[in-house]
């Protein structure tokens, strides 16, 4: 294997560059005119165009990656995730071409693709399943009739689905005949496969996945577990490994069934073989990824291996150089998808230029995974990840604190992200505990995300870090005297103190008496500064605001405002700005396709109904009514680019 092209994109692209490059492995990478500066087309020897932005007409076509093939003279193909990892159609046809496919075989691929196929090949050999209808169901009638039979809630999937896409739970007769309609368009959107299955769905259900390694000589190997409930729209959000759920035992059977499945369909390679696990541990097979899988790090920080070397020495022939007994557990590993998304606005894609992007310092306990740097674009065309940051402990407790540390120093400007909600989940009570399900998002935030809540100790935080900031800003405009009295306004609450400085650290003097040293190493511009109070170190992120600052740690995203006590009298007397009336037109929050529209010029239409579909960055987006109303104008047409804030309808 002299030359490998990755047949991939962002992060997972430049993660296989790296690995191949160390093994003295030559690399090739393939862009779109999107991508065209892209970091993995900076890491690669060399580089080839394979077409326009779409992913059609480029990750996706076949045709354009073989001349891609065929031009870099590569020897090998590495998929990465997603785009063609499981389509078996490629596989073969490299293959043919004496092509090295750094994967499974066509037939594993093949089986484990259909998930009705998988199911009964499972059930057949003695793998745990869930309860459910064997065959594809016909229609929306045929779909309540057999949800009757299996029993509510039934959970109702596209047998070619994947990434959440084409799944939804149904609890009633109404539920089950949208569900299937819905699955059916996703799967024929999306996987060109309209057949649906229905199974029973587990209640207060985990989602834990055994990582698999097999070669060619038939050794097989389970790499411990994953634990990846913590999802949205079916999509995962945190991973860790091992599960805080699981004991050795259960680990253990859910490794020997995952290699009894692995084996019965000859899988070569590094594999997923995902379960459903219920609150009394039964284990239920979900499904069989045959790729390697985006959380794959986690694994790695626990065991020490690199997947991606072990892979290319399996693709090679190698036979594998651990036994069972052999595979360490080493600590505790916990894995963030950062996401270009705006958590505060109810996690709607956001895209643009990565004016800022600084990750913190990678080290033995963090690891960061990304396709970006500053000046890179956050395409709409493509998923909205822009990194995975992974943080090891020797304990669950440890890898947390290290995580949620590493998060509040990972600045980023331009698109939004969900820094701050990834924050604030790990910092739940119930997620410490290790208590996670797979609807543990939408139960603990049915409302949406708007921060972590403020207690008394974090507004005192603030308002300190923000009566430090002003004095080091003051400081640069005149002679400061020796004391300030300051008043601090953090969201809603204030905070009366008194700020002194002594050469390296600051004293504040809270009204209630308490004293307290603040070592700080801010300068004024600096956007990341970490202060020491009371021995406790963290780090905040700052933006300058007219009368204060807007500060971010811990999940938490405030508004300060640092005044005199009578500037802050005079404050309070300033008349409030109304809200303007914006209600009469409906703009695009983000740019994208116009996938349908569900209204007409004259329709009448209620607060919440949707206007139309918006897909952007792989999601479909509703964009609902705000208010009763008359449709006066659709601006739009199903099938039409938009850009952001675009007009789309306007009312009379």
């Amino acid at each position: 294997m002299r030359k490998i092209l990755i047949a991939n994109r962002g992060e997972i692209a430049c993660r296989i560059i790296k690995t191949a490059q160390r093994m003295g492995i030559a690399t090739v990478a393939i862009y779109s005119d999107a991508d065209q500066d892209a970091l993995h087309t900076r890491l690669a020897e060399q580089k080839v165009r394979v077409g326009e932005a779409a992913s059609s007409s480029s990750y996706l076509h076949v045709e354009h990656i073989l001349a891609a093939i065929k031009e870099s003279g590569a020897d090998a193909v590495h998929p990465g995730y997603g785009f063609l990892s499981e389509n078996a159609a490629f596989c073969r046809t490299l293959q043919e071409r004496g092509i090295t496919f750094i994967g499974p075989g066509v037939e594993a691929i093949l089986a484990m693709g259909d998930k009705i196929a998988s199911k009964k090949l499972a059930r057949s050999i003695g793998v745990n399943t869930i309860p459910g209808h064997p065959e594809a169901v016909a229609n929306a009638k045929a779909a309540v009739a057999i949800a009757r039979e299996v029993g509510y809630p039934v959970m109702i999937k596209a047998s070619a689905g994947g990434g959440g896409k084409g799944m939804c739970i149904a609890r009633n007769d109404s539920e089950a005949a949208e569900g299937w309609s819905s699955a059916a368009n996703m799967g024929r959107s999306y996987f060109k496969d309209d057949r649906v299955f229905i199974e029973k769905f587990i209640e207060h259900p985990r989602h834990i996945e055994i990582q698999i390694l097999c070669d060619q000589q038939g050794n097989g190997i389970w790499l411990n577990e994953r634990e990846c409930s913590i999802q949205r729209r079916n999509q995962k959000v945190i991973e860790e490994a091992p599960s805080p759920f699981v004991n050795a035992e259960m680990r253990a059977e859910m490794g020997k069934q995952a290699l009894v499945l692995a084996r019965a369909v000859g899988y070569v390679s590094a594999g997923t073989v995902e379960f459903v696990v219920g609150a009394e541990r039964h284990f239920y097979f979900l499904e069989m990824n045959t790729r390697l899988q985006v959380e794959h790090p986690v694994t790695e920080m626990i065991t020490g291996l690199d997947l991606v070397e072990e892979m290319i020495r399996i693709a090679r022939g190698e036979t594998l150089r651990l036994r069972q007994e052999d595979v360490p557990l080493n600590g505790w590993a916990v894995e963030c998808r950062i996401y270009a998304e705006n958590p505060y606005a109810n996690f709607l894609p956001s895209s643009g230029r990565l004016v800022q992007h600084q990750p913190p310092a990678e080290s033995p306990r963090v690891r960061v995974d990304t396709g970006v740097t500053a000046g890179s674009e956050v395409s709409i065309h493509y998923d909205p990840m822009i990194a995975k940051l992974i943080t090891w402990g020797e304990t669950r407790q440890t890898a947390i604190a290290s995580m949620r540390e590493a998060l509040d120093g990972y600045l980023i400007e331009g698109p939004k992200h969900n820094i701050d909600f990834l924050n604030a989940l790990l910092a739940h009570p119930r997620f410490i505990e290790g208590q996670l399900t797979t609807s543990f998002i939408a139960e603990h935030y049915p409302e949406g995300f708007q921060g972590a809540a403020l207690d008394a100790e974090s507004v005192r935080f603030f308002a300190i870090v923000a009566a430090c900031l002003e004095r080091a800003e003051e400081a640069l405009l005149a002679p400061l005297p020796e004391t300030n009295d300051w008043v601090v306004t953090v969201a809603q609450e204030t905070i009366s103190l008194r700020v002194s400085h002594s050469p390296g650290f600051d004293r504040i003097e809270l009204a209630d008496g308490t004293l307290l040293e603040v070592a700080e190493a801010y300068r004024p511009g600096m956007r990341l500064a970490t202060f020491v109070i009371a021995g406790v170190s963290r780090t905040v992120q700052i933006e300058r605001r007219d009368s204060g600052y807007l500060l971010t740690q811990g999940g938490r995203r405030v508004k300060t405002a640092v005044r005199s006590h009578r500037l802050h009298e005079l404050a309070q007397r300033m008349p409030k700005k109304s809200r303007q009336d914006s209600m009469k037109t409906v703009v695009t929050p983000m740019p994208g396709l116009v996938s349908r529209v569900m209204v007409s010029e004259g329709q009448k239409v209620t607060a919440g109904q949707i206007l139309c579909l918006l897909e952007a960055m792989k999601m479909e987006n509703t964009l609902c009514a705000e208010r009763d109303g008359i449709i006066a104008t659709v601006h739009v047409r199903a099938g039409e680019t938009v850009e952001n804030e675009t007009v789309l309808f306007t009312f009379r």
